[in-house]
């Protein structure tokens, strides 16, 4: 009988309370159920980003998990569920996909739940691995940049802190865009964020690049504090755009430098997805994973995170 059952059941790593990295049990749960239009992936791969620890400390304030919560939003594996009564579907059982979930899934286990609107087909020489990343950063790179930014060819953006997760995806998205790429980085990354593409890549450990740079038309804030109040300055004379993913920019410094500022929050889009996913298969963009762990070491993944 227990081993008849275990086939509705799966390996998770949940949080039952908030707090640090080690509110996570590595448990046995009832394997999710698609419902109509959605989709059960097995997951081969799933992305850990800033964003989850905040969720993890019960400090973000877009999302609350409600406990005990199976969190985590990046996503690649293989559909081999689809919900609901049958008639036509965007995937069919087999199918390599990746993606970003809404924030009432979670990845962090054997198995997740995605609706069409969450996930793409996975390109073939595009690694589960580096599927499994793409996801929160890469979206949130594309949209700062072109949904929010509107980025075109010939302008100039300022990107700050180039060398993480999303940094590195904006830089690579920017040139290939068409635009000249400023970047600020810390010393030991100079050369690798060089590499990305940049144009020109700032030393924030060592210069202030309000003196360095100016005419800007985008700045990308990743950084929040007092780079994005020094960031005012940098922008063109007027019609300069500030995004940031961390904090509300000031209206006051908006209006005073005739710029616009706005936070934005990632949402899910497999139209964009798609259109990333053929960039990095194309060679165009890389991916870049610092560390990998197994799922039963998700504890030691925030810690090192």
């Amino acid at each position: 009988m227990a081993r008849w059952l275990s086939v509705y059941l799966m390996k998770a790593a949940r949080m039952h309370k908030t707090g640090g990295p080690g509110v996570f049990k590595y448990e046995e749960v009832p394997i999710p159920k698609a419902r109509q239009g959605e989709f059960l992936v097995e997951v081969h791969s799933a992305g850990l980003n800033p964003v989850d620890t905040k969720i993890r400390q019960g400090k973000f304030k877009f999302f609350k998990a409600h406990l005990p919560a199976t969190i985590g939003r990046d996503i690649a594996g293989v559909v081999r569920g689809i919900g609901g009564k049958g008639g036509k579907s965007a995937f069919k059982i087999g199918d390599q996909v990746f993606g970003m979930l809404d924030y009432d899934r979670g990845a962090y286990a054997e198995f997740a739940v995605a609706s069409a609107r969450e996930i793409a087909r996975r390109p073939k020489n595009v690694s589960e691995r580096d599927a499994g990343a793409i996801g929160v950063a890469a979206l949130t790179a594309w949209q700062c940049l072109f949904d929010h930014g509107l980025l075109k060819k010939g302008q100039r953006v300022l990107i700050h802190g180039a060398a993480g997760g999303v940094g590195h995806f904006a830089v690579q998205f920017a040139k290939y865009a068409g635009a000249t790429v400023i970047a600020t980085a810390s010393t030991r990354d100079l050369k690798w964020v060089k590499g990305l593409g940049a144009d020109e890549v700032i030393d924030f450990e060592e210069q202030k690049f309000e003196e360095h740079t100016g005419n800007i038309d985008l700045v990308l804030d990743l950084i929040s504090g007092e780079t994005q109040d020094r960031s005012w300055q940098v922008l063109k004379e007027s019609g300069g755009m500030l995004v940031s993913t961390l904090s509300e920019p000031s209206k006051v410094q908006a209006k005073r430098h005739q710029a616009k500022g706005m936070r934005m929050v990632v949402s899910a889009n497999a139209a964009q997805l798609k259109k990333i996913a053929a960039l990095i298969a194309t060679g165009r963009v890389n991916v870049s994973i610092e560390k990998a762990f197994p799922l039963e070491k998700v504890t030691a993944a925030h810690q090192y995170l």
